[in-house]
């Protein structure tokens, strides 16, 4: 495909002014070298990077499946297919990761679309069902490979990489320096370009920052229209009080978009219950006060938004230290009424960001939390939770999320859809031979 040509398309639709120097050294290389590693920060525009780079290579006349794109999260299959879908190319492009029904990603597949885009686990199980046309894959684009090796899925990635028998290019990104590459990606004479910065410049890619004005007192209408765009992308709001955490975690709930919220006023057991919900994809919207500014470390906030303004600079900066953690990526927003003012001690010029007024609903989260009454000071630990719901429950792998285990009991992401099933057949069964209750964790407030 004649990337030239559409350039100015895809960046006027883009909203981009021109390539930076990474993005037009990556187009080069990979013109002139089949194995591409490129090493740059998050947030520098590695995706539409690789994105063109991926297009320059795509035969138009080729119907079937030419692109595999691995990525070691959902969020970022999400925000890949997002920049993808903006660029408004003509090809059809499919998603698989965990979290999405699988039936609805088999009828995608029916039609061979040009470009997939998954997780590990997602994708060899595709693979191994023979719902991916591998014959026909010649690019291989492994985006934060690094993640993907830290996240435990080299099984998987050397199973489709194995399977991909008429691979000629792959292009690996990472946001970090490697010192040595492991042989399961195949590699022979890879072109490495770094472009990783260090320090105060580095820092510039991490984070962006926008303002967002609602034309009403009450900021709940606006609020709620935002995170209908976020699209379950996970978001933090920060408001300076209790009861207004509890008001807008209700009055957002009630809209339709499954909340949950945290502050001092809590139990223990019931903020570490709505923290596991957030971080685990019960909920992807926590609502909370300032209480979570300070070491509460989530990884994949993708945005922070200040719903009410920071009182001081400080809050401010450890407010929004909450996304663009570890070479992640992240946005905050300040949301403002006509009654507002930006605080003083933002000196930074801010622009407001562009969203349509109004988004759909999103959909539903596909997990559900278990409550179980036992914990470290039963001898109980994840693995023993994992083997309970595999041979009692008989849930496959990608049925169970995120397990954590407190002192006394531990919370489990089980697939919405399995929960009934899940809670009638573990009915009365023993937990390392102790008794043990099992139930679904409750938020706060319901949707």
């Amino acid at each position: 495909m004649d990337i030239q040509q559409n350039l100015p398309n895809y960046l006027e639709r883009l909203k981009i002014k021109t390539l930076n120097a990474m993005q037009l050294a990556a187009l080069e290389a990979t013109a002139m070298h089949p194995e591409l590693i490129l090493l740059s920060n998050t947030g520098s525009g590695k995706t539409l990077a690789f994105l063109l780079a991926m297009l320059s290579h795509i035969d138009e006349n080729n119907p079937h499946t030419q692109v595999l794109i691995m990525v070691p999260s959902r969020e970022l299959v999400l925000q890949i297919d997002e920049v993808f879908r903006k660029m408004g190319t003509p090809f059809k492009v499919t998603l698989c990761y965990g979290g999405h029904k699988r039936e609805i990603e088999e009828q995608n597949l029916v039609q061979a679309p040009v470009i997939i885009i998954g997780t590990a686990g997602r994708l060899a199980d595709h693979i191994r069902r023979r719902n991916i046309e591998t014959d026909s894959i010649h690019l291989l684009i492994l985006d934060e490979f690094d993640k993907s090796m830290e996240l435990g899925f080299h099984e998987e990635m050397a199973f489709i990489i194995q399977s991909l028998k008429n691979v000629t290019r792959k292009i690996l990104t990472s946001a970090t320096a490697t010192d040595q590459l492991p042989e399961l990606f195949q590699l022979h004479e890879p072109h490495q370009l770094n472009y990783i910065l260090a320090g105060e410049e580095a820092s510039n890619f991490a984070l962006e920052m926008f303002t967002l004005f609602s034309p009403e007192k009450d900021k709940i209408n606006t609020l709620f229209n935002f995170l209908c765009y976020a699209n379950n992308r996970p978001c933090i709001v920060f408001c300076n009080h209790r009861d207004a955490v509890e008001r807008v975690a209700q009055l957002i709930a009630e809209k339709g978009i499954r909340t949950t919220f945290y502050h001092g006023g809590m139990e223990q057991r019931e903020r570490e219950s709505e923290l596991c919900m957030f971080k685990n994809g019960t909920s992807n919207v926590l609502i909370t006060t300032d209480l979570a500014s300070r070491g509460l470390d989530i990884a994949g906030i993708r945005y922070i938004i200040h719903y009410h303004p920071p009182m001081s600079e400080e809050v401010f900066t450890h407010r929004n230290g909450r996304t663009a953690r570890m070479n992640d990526f992240g946005t905050a927003i300040l949301l403002i009424s006509e009654e507002e003012k930006i605080p003083d001690f933002i000196v930074d010029e801010i622009q407001d960001i562009d969203i349509p007024e109004s988004n759909p609903l999103p959909l539903k989260t596909q997990w559900n939390t278990l409550h179980i009454s036992l914990g470290k000071k039963d001898k109980v630990n994840k693995i023993d939770i994992v083997g309970f719901l595999s041979q009692v429950a008989g849930l496959k792998k990608d049925d169970i999320g995120l397990i954590e285990v407190k002192d006394y009991y531990a919370f489990a992401a089980v697939r919405k859809n399995k929960i009934n099933e899940t809670l009638r057949l573990i009915k009365d069964h023993k937990l390392k031979g102790k008794k043990v209750k099992v139930d679904v964790a409750l938020a706060m407030v319901s949707s």
